[in-house]
């Protein structure tokens, strides 16, 4: 299955994901060069909530476009595997090399606003990105890695405290409190 036919099937579970899921929708089927940031209204992401075995902590990393601790993802660049892109950013962001999938689904869908800033010497314009995410599973003891061009921090935090590590007001209430709360109702599957 292609992820537009995931997409499709993804069931929302509030009014912030049935409205996300049709603006991404439009866009798959719509716009050009979605997957690539050569389209510069909005393009496709991943991102990754990857919890502890226990289910008990998250992983987060201090970005520093957004100075602000949260979770890891990245542009899709042309590949239309998210959850290969999902796992590929956590590797590259946090060093951590055993990520693992809990469920190759959807675990969320956002769009997601991007003001302008400043990336590698360059002005990048205000933008969409069109984001899934996926619930991964690492090992808390494995050795964590900055990677100083993104992020200058890398660390487990609770479940609560990751939402309130986060200094973006929007995220905290819409998007990790979201992901806890549906991390509970896994647990409880």
């Amino acid at each position: 299955m292609n992820i537009l036919e995931e997409i499709r099937e993804y069931i929302t579970c509030n009014e912030q994901e049935e409205r996300d899921k049709e603006l991404i929708l439009h866009s798959l089927e719509k716009e050009a060069n979605v997957f690539t940031r050569e389209n510069k209204l909005a393009h496709m992401t991943a991102s990754a909530w990857v919890v502890n075995h226990d289910r008990t902590k998250v992983l987060m990393v201090y970005h520093n476009i957004y100075h602000s601790w949260s979770w890891l993802g990245g542009h899709a660049d042309g590949e239309e595997d998210l959850l290969s892109v999902a796992m590929r950013e956590v590797r590259e962001e946090s060093g951590i090399q055993n990520v693992t999938a809990v469920s190759p689904d959807i675990f969320s869908l956002e769009v997601l606003t991007v003001d302008g800033h400043v990336k590698k010497g360059v002005y990048v314009s205000s933008h969409l990105h069109l984001n899934v995410t996926y619930l991964l599973e690492a090992d808390e003891k494995e050795l964590l890695e900055i990677k100083p061009d993104e992020n200058s921090g890398v660390a487990w935090f609770t479940l609560v405290d990751a939402i309130e590590a986060s200094t973006e007001p929007w995220f905290q209430e819409h998007i990790y409190r979201k992901l806890n709360e549906k991390l509970s109702e896994k647990c409880k599957v």
